[in-house]
């Protein structure tokens, strides 16, 4: 059966562009009850419709993105933004990280949106981090309970993440409705929380594309939003050092300062027959730095206390986490740098620590 011939657009709307009048007998169509058969024709035009002044991937539009209620919206990505190397590092580090998580529950994310909407693998994911226990059902198969449950996962978000001034950018609809962005919000809020052995790639921001219905008549934007900012800015440690303005303003010193820091480490590490090059490199495991602590303080370091020759990531981060302890029980501050930052060679954190250590021991011999 063909469908109804459409109902020819009032004179403003002839004035249109061809691409505002598709949306424009999109919108004012859909208002009206109309066959199964008649139904997905206007579906077919609406992915059309959206497509040509949008230009985003068909698979990226929803069946569900044509139908639109009276002053309702739906967002997507613009596709030239997922393809944006920094925007898949951000996804594949997130993606890792749940699975490495929640490995021991056997659970496999492989993509976000499809995976995370129902609540049931981020309550997984919060009890295993907050190390607690959520009263929501296992599994929930009901469009209504999936909410639910959802919602009770949320609000035990909202309280961890709210006395810590987070903006909370996404909603029950939001991730239920498969909202890549606000997912995405939503797990880079967690792993700075939680303080993820991850490191994010900063400043990812990505296109995103509304379409709202008013009037009748569906009205598309574009709009920039940002994912991540500096480790620094999301983990809320907004004080600057002299090692920012280093890194900012005068890069050319950089390698004097670097040079001056080998001086001093080479100076105690090689009564052990040791030697750094690099910095940001031969630190990232901790053995150096559990073995300066022992030559600067005048201890010996027991070698079951730290991996002498460590084979995994969690076994540097305890390295340096040890390292960490013996300097804070020396009388020195708490380093700002977390050990995930050193042993993922970042070179400002490591800066950061030795600094601190020279200015407490470049007197000694």
């Amino acid at each position: 059966m063909s469908s109804a011939p459409l109902r020819s657009p009032a004179p403003r709307a002839l004035r249109m562009k061809k691409d505002e009048s598709f949306l424009g007998k999109l919108g004012g169509t859909l208002a009206r009850k109309k066959k199964a058969k008649e139904v997905s024709d206007l579906q077919e035009e609406g992915k059309k419709a959206i497509n040509s002044p949008m230009s985003p991937a068909s698979g990226d539009i929803h069946p569900d993105d044509t139908l639109l209620e009276e002053n309702e919206e739906r967002t997507m990505i613009d596709p030239t933004s997922k393809e944006d190397p920094r925007f898949k590092e951000l996804v594949k580090v997130l993606v890792d990280w749940i699975n490495d998580v929640l490995v021991e529950e056997r659970i496999i994310v492989k993509q976000l949106e499809e995976d995370l909407y129902d609540g049931q693998v981020l309550q997984k994911l919060l009890e295993k981090q907050a190390d607690c226990k959520l009263n929501v059902a296992e599994v929930t198969q009901s469009e209504i309970g999936q909410k639910q449950k959802l919602q009770t996962v949320l609000e035990a978000v909202h309280e961890l993440l709210r006395p810590h001034g987070w903006v909370l950018r996404w909603s029950v609809d939001s991730i239920h409705g498969k909202n890549l962005v606000a997912i995405l919000h939503l797990l880079v809020a967690l792993a700075m929380h939680f303080r993820a052995p991850i490191r994010l790639p900063e400043h990812v921001s990505v296109q995103v594309v509304v379409v709202r219905k008013r009037e009748g008549l569906l009205h598309s934007s574009h709009l920039t939003e940002e994912l991540t900012t500096t480790t620094e800015m999301m983990m809320g440690r907004f004080e600057r050092d002299a090692f920012d303005t280093l890194f900012d303003h005068a890069p050319d010193k950089l390698s004097l300062v670097k040079k001056s820091l080998i001086t001093f480490v080479n100076k105690h590490l090689n009564k052990l027959n040791l030697e750094v090059t690099e910095l940001e490199s031969q630190f990232a495991d901790g053995v150096y730095l559990v073995l300066l602590m022992g030559l600067l303080e005048g201890y010996f370091v027991p070698l079951h206390s730290f991996f002498l020759t460590p084979d995994s990531f969690d076994h540097k981060v305890h390295n340096v986490s040890f390292a960490f302890e013996l300097m804070t029980d020396s009388g020195l501050k708490k380093p700002k740098a977390r050990p995930e930052d050193i042993v993922n060679l970042d070179l400002k954190s490591t800066l950061r620590v030795l600094y601190n250590l020279f200015t407490k021991y470049k007197n000694i011999e």
